[in-house]
C-alpha cells in the first residue's frame, strides 16, 4: 500500500521505517527540515536499535522518504498515518494541538483530491489513521468534525477513519513492531478497518476490531497498570527491604503464580472487594510500612479507592430518587454465605443508614445458617438483617422501584424484568447488559 506517516518522531519514524521494510511505499512528513533531511539522507532522526539500519535500507530501496508538503504525501497516499505528539498540558490535560493542526492540513488535502482516484488506481476513498494517543472521544467528538468541515464530506462515506495506537517500548520499538503483543484497530466503519488490518496482515499476534472510543482507551489501561506495576514493586520492595525480607524471592515466588497473580484473574470491571483476607491483610502491610518509616502511597490508596467504589453505587441509587430498593446478594463472594467484610453488607447499611426502604435477597444468606463470625458480624454491623431479608426474588421485586444487582444467581438474573418495572442497576455486569444498556431504567456500574 502507498502510506504517509505524519510525524517523524519515535512512532512516527518507527512506524515509517517497519512499513516500508514490509514492502509498502512510505513518504514521511514533518514539519522540522532536519529530520525530513536525515531520512532523505538514508539516517535516523532518532536514536533507536536497529532503526538506523533500516532506514537507510529501505531509504536505499526507494521504499521510504519524506517530504515537508502535506498536499503532496495525501496525494501519493492511500493511508494516512498521524503520529504527531499529544503532551501534557501544565494541569495534566492532554494537549492536542498538533493532532488539531495536522487534521486540519490533512482534510484540507483530501478535499483537494476529493473524486480523484487513489494513487494506486483503487477507489479515491482515502482513510485517515490516528496512532497518536488521545483520550476516549478525542476523535470522534474533535477530528472526525475538523475532517469533516474542511473535506466538506462525511467520515465513514467519503473518507475512512480509524484508530490504532501504538504498543512500542522505546529501546525495543522496532521488535515490538514486528513482534507486537497485539494490534488494535478502532474502526469508524469496517472498511475502515480493513485497511488499517491490511497495513499489519503479515505481522504475529491478535488482532482487535473494536469502536473507536475502545481503541483510544486501551492505550491508557495498559499504560496505567504498567506504572501501577512498577510502583507496587517497588513499594513492596521497600516494605520488603525495611522487615529484612528478600523483595526478589518474594516476587519471584508471587510471579510463578499464573492462576491468580499474572492472569485475567480480579481485572474484570465489577463492585468492590472485601471478604475476610483482602481489607485485613492490606491494613497489616501497610500499618507495618509506617512503622517501618516507609512510604506506600499505592498500597495505602488501595482500601480507600475500593471505599469510594462503594460510594459510587450509593451515588447510582441517590440519583434514581425511588426511595424503595432491593438488594440481590449479600455475601461478598458468589457461592458463599461469608459475611465478614462484604462490600454489600457495607451497601446495605449505608442505604438503610440513609433512610431508603430495604429489601435483600441471598440465597446462600439465612439468619437459621449464620453462625459464629457470620452472626456475630451481622448483629454487630446491620443488626436490622433480619427485617431486610426477603425470602424469594419476587418478594423484592415486587416491593423495589430501583434493584441493585450483586450477583448472577441464575434465578435472579431470570427473574430480573426488561422494559417498565423497577430500574436495574448493575453491580456485576450482567450478562445482557449489552441489550439493556438502551433501556432506560438500566444503569451500569461496571461499564
Amino acid at each position: 500500500m502507498k502510506v504517509s506517516v505524519f510525524g517523524l518522531g519515535y512512532v512516527g519514524c518507527v512506524s515509517a521505517a517497519c512499513l516500508a521494510g514490509m514492502g509498502h511505499q512510505v513518504i514521511g512528513v514533518d514539519v522540522n527540515q532536519v529530520k525530513v533531511d536525515l531520512v532523505n539522507d538514508g539516517k535516523a532522526p532518532v536514536v533507536e536499535e536497529r532503526i538506523g539500519e533500516l532506514i537507510a535500507e529501505v531509504v536505499r530501496s526507494g521504499a521510504l522518504r519524506a517530504t515537508g508538503d502535506v498536499r503532496e504525501a495525501v496525494m501519493g497516499s492511500e493511508v494516512s498515518l498521524v503520529c504527531v505528539g499529544t503532551p501534557s498540558e501544565p494541569n495534566g490535560s492532554l494537549c492536542t494541538t498538533y493532532l488539531e493542526r495536522v487534521t486540519e492540513q490533512i482534510g484540507a488535502a483530501l478535499a483537494d483530491l476529493k473524486g480523484r482516484s487513489g494513487p494506486s488506481g483503487r477507489s479515491g476513498r482515502r482513510t485517515v489513521v490516528f496512532r497518536s494517543t488521545m483520550l476516549p472521544g478525542t476523535c470522534l467528538n474533535l477530528l472526525v468534525p475538523i475532517l469533516e468541515k474542511h473535506v466538506g464530506g462525511t467520515a465513514g462515506v467519503d473518507f475512512g477513519v480509524a484508530v490504532n495506537p501504538e504498543f512500542l517500548r522505546e529501546g525495543t520499538s522496532v521488535r515490538d513492531f514486528f513482534d507486537p503483543p497485539k494490534t488494535v484497530i478502532g474502526e469508524l466503519d469496517p472498511a475502515s478497518g480493513d485497511v488499517v488490518a491490511a497495513l499489519y496482515e503479515d505481522l504475529p499476534g491478535e488482532v482487535f476490531r473494536v469502536p473507536v472510543p475502545t481503541a483510544e482507551a486501551i492505550k491508557y489501561a495498559d499504560n496505567a497498570f504498567h506504572g501501577l506495576k512498577i510502583g507496587f514493586a517497588n513499594e513492596l520492595g521497600a516494605v520488603c527491604q525495611a522487615l529484612g525480607v528478600d523483595s526478589h524471592q518474594v516476587m519471584d515466588v508471587f510471579l510463578a503464580d499464573r492462576k491468580l497473580n499474572i492472569s485475567p484473574a480480579y481485572l474484570r470491571p465489577g463492585f468492590a472487594f472485601g471478604g475476610s483476607c483482602l481489607p485485613k491483610d492490606l491494613r497489616s502491610l501497610v500499618h507495618a510500612a509506617r512503622r517501618a518509616d516507609v512510604s506506600v502511597p499505592i498500597l495505602s490508596h488501595v482500601l480507600p479507592s475500593n471505599s469510594a467504589h462503594l460510594e459510587r453505587a450509593v451515588e447510582l441509587v441517590e440519583r434514581t430518587g425511588r426511595r424503595r430498593a432491593g438488594l440481590f446478594g449479600l455475601s461478598f463472594k458468589p457461592g458463599t454465605d461469608d459475611l465478614r467484610e462484604s462490600p454489600l453488607v457495607e451497601l446495605a447499611e449505608r442505604l438503610f443508614g440513609k433512610g431508603y426502604d430495604l429489601k435483600i435477597y441471598d440465597a446462600n444468606v439465612s439468619l437459621s445458617r449464620l453462625l459464629g463470625a457470620n452472626r456475630e458480624y451481622i448483629e454487630t454491623r446491620l443488626p436490622h438483617l433480619a427485617k431486610l431479608l426477603a425470602d424469594s426474588v419476587d418478594e423484592v421485586l415486587q416491593h423495589a422501584e430501583v434493584c441493585l444487582v450483586g450477583t448472577k444467581d441464575p434465578a435472579v438474573l431470570s427473574a430480573l424484568p426488561h422494559g417498565d418495572g423497577p430500574v436495574i442497576v448493575d453491580l456485576v455486569r450482567l450478562p445482557d447488559a449489552e441489550a439493556r444498556r438502551a433501556e432506560p431504567g438500566y444503569v451500569g456500574l461496571a461499564w
